[in-house]
């Protein structure tokens, strides 16, 4: 049992968790698609690695960290992570014990890793640095008692693209996944990598935020690529989600933007909610692409930082497929014999088209007032 590791468990705690929120229609905060966390995983890791360190900032019960940890290898790596909830928090360290990660346990934090990171550097003057980073975000969130105090100086070097303003409507819409976004760049190391899970419509927002974040990421060459996901590939959300990659020793390299969405098989879930389903094969079909930098016709295309800027910052794959036009020859005996049919169908289409203007005359002629 114990040989299958996180998979085995991840079981049990996707039923433990849903149990325990049955009441409070928040199991998506905790719970990360397995699909997902394999093929972050199998991206960010390939070859031999050790010593490193992984750090989730909104960790849940762990699902990105533990699937992370595995493909590097649990005695190769130290965990971090740090959980606003502290029944997620519970059920990390369990997991923990369970996938031999116990060395680790002495750094899962509860607090809120945006106002208080509580991973400091060695010298406790500044937030500590890692060298992998994932992340399943909360996306929207009402933050506005804490709105102040993040938009303040004292974090701005950290929320370097700015802080979601307070609505007067709608708080609980507020784009908190934002600032996630800004403190993983903000704590990665010189040679970090990072994987965050992100709404799509991040990538094409065309003012704001967003694009702020995005021309950052452009500018400071760091960006390694994208992989819009299946829609439902969460149970009890419909928004579309995205998987952003960061490198930052992507300098020179070619990013790759890739287009899983129509992927996948729909099932039911609890005879009521909908999910998509990745099969291994097709798992095994977006890493092997991925990884290889090949681009696929409307699936997955190479594009350099100059493509992106030119694009206007967008990191949709949609937007750099080439778009293509079939010719068929012609010999000059089939173009007449095609011309000629048009010609047969346009002419009964303006028969139809006076035989109706007729009928309509002759239906307006008999309506009278009484």
């Amino acid at each position: 049992m114990f040989e299958q590791k996180y998979d085995f468990f991840a079981q049990i705690f996707e039923y433990l968790i849903k149990d325990y929120n049955k009441d409070f229609g928040k199991y998506a905060e905790y719970y990360t698609p397995h699909a997902i966390a394999n093929i972050i995983a199998q991206i960010m890791v390939q070859g031999d690695v050790s010593n490193v360190t992984v750090y989730d900032p909104a960790a849940g019960s762990g699902t990105l960290v533990l699937a992370l940890a595995h493909q590097i290898g649990e005695d190769n790596c130290t965990i971090f992570t740090q959980d606003i909830s502290a029944k997620s928090n519970e059920f990390l360290r369990l997991n923990l014990i369970l996938n031999n990660l116990v060395h680790s346990l002495g750094n899962v934090v509860h607090d809120d890793t945006l106002i208080a990171p509580r991973h400091l550097n060695a010298k406790k003057n500044g937030l500590a640095q890692f060298d992998y980073i994932v992340s399943n975000p909360p996306f929207n969130m009402d933050f506005s008692d804490n709105q102040p105090e993040l938009a303040s100086q004292k974090h701005k070097e950290r929320f370097f693209a700015g802080v979601p303003n307070v609505p007067k409507k709608d708080k609980d819409g507020m784009a908190i996944y934002l600032l996630f976004i800004q403190h993983i760049i903000y704590s990665l190391a010189p040679k970090g990598k990072a994987a965050i899970v992100v709404p799509t419509s991040f990538l094409t927002a065309g003012s704001g935020i967003p694009k702020k974040i995005r021309e950052y990421l452009v500018k400071e060459r760091m960006l390694r690529g994208v992989i819009s996901m299946p829609s439902n590939i969460f149970a009890t959300t419909g928004t579309n989600v995205s998987i952003l990659f960061l490198d930052r020793e992507n300098k020179d390299g070619n990013v790759i933007l890739m287009d899983a969405s129509k992927l996948g098989t729909k099932e039911k879930v609890d005879g009521k909610n909908q999910r998509t389903v990745l099969s291994d094969d097709e798992i095994t079909r977006i890493t092997d692409i991925f990884n290889a930098g090949k681009s696929e016709d409307d699936f997955c295309v190479a594009v350099s930082y100059a493509d992106i800027e030119a694009k206007k910052l967008s990191f949709s794959a949609g937007q750099y497929f080439e778009v293509k036009i079939e010719y068929v020859e012609l010999t000059p005996e089939e173009f007449v014999e095609k011309m000629n049919g048009f010609t047969v169908r346009l002419d009964d289409l303006f028969a139809e088209s006076r035989r109706l203007e007729d009928e309509i005359k002759t239906q307006l002629g008999r309506v009278k007032y009484e």
